[in-house]
């Protein structure tokens, strides 16, 4: 994994240490049988993130794997809860989740991040803080339409009312991925074909024990 930061500029604490784990990722990853990796998802509201990124922890459960969803609106209740959904609060938001996420990988867990995260600068900020092959992004490609015929909170509905400012598709751009790891048409594929083609594309890169469940 990569480094702690070394940029002076965004350090403000002085006088904190990094120490090293006494039990490291490896020695983790040996006794587990898997790979700790981070699987970010990410696409519109309504795209199918959190259920995407829920249904395949329970797929990794049920193969014995340790795994964590680090879900958007669970976050913005606790860590991020002083963030709003401006572009600099987006900013911050991704920086601390990429933060959280670099912890859990150090720590031999699977990882699974669902945030809208619209921005290609920020999402390659989170990528940038740990190895390139720690972090496979997750494009959950639905498209604009199919996210708002779904709109499972509401929030279209609102933000074309002007009850929701900066709502990432209507009024805050949403930037695509150019190249993820993984793209899927959330719009059009179901659920269990979605979590068949990342298990198999986990069980390929060689991160998790190919076994059936």
């Amino acid at each position: 994994m990569a480094s702690p930061s070394s940029n002076a500029n965004s350090q403000k604490a002085t006088n904190v240490t990094w120490h090293n784990a006494s039990v490291n990722r490896e020695a983790i990853s040996k006794r587990r049988g898997h790979k700790s990796v981070i699987l970010w998802f990410t696409g519109l509201s309504g795209s199918g993130k959190s259920t995407l990124a829920n249904a395949v922890n329970a797929s990794l459960f049920e193969m014995g794997l340790s795994s964590y969803v680090l879900d958007g609106d669970n976050v913005r209740h606790g860590l991020c809860k002083d963030l709003g959904f401006s572009d600099s609060d987006r900013e911050e938001n991704i920086r601390r989740i990429g933060e959280v996420s670099k912890l859990f990988l150090d720590s031999g867990v699977i990882v699974l991040t669902a945030f809208v995260s619209p921005f290609r600068a920020d999402r390659e900020k989170a990528r940038q803080l740990v190895g390139r092959s720690d972090f496979l992004e997750i494009y959950c490609a639905a498209d604009l339409a199919s996210c708002e015929k779904r709109d499972p909170k509401g929030l279209y509905s609102k933000a074309r009312s002007g009850e929701i400012k900066d709502f990432t598709g209507i009024s805050s751009p949403y930037e695509e991925p150019i190249s993820p790891e993984i793209k899927l048409d959330t719009g059009r594929l179901d659920v269990e074909t979605s979590v068949k083609k990342i298990v198999q594309k986990l069980i390929t890169l060689e991160l998790i024990p190919d076994r059936n469940i």
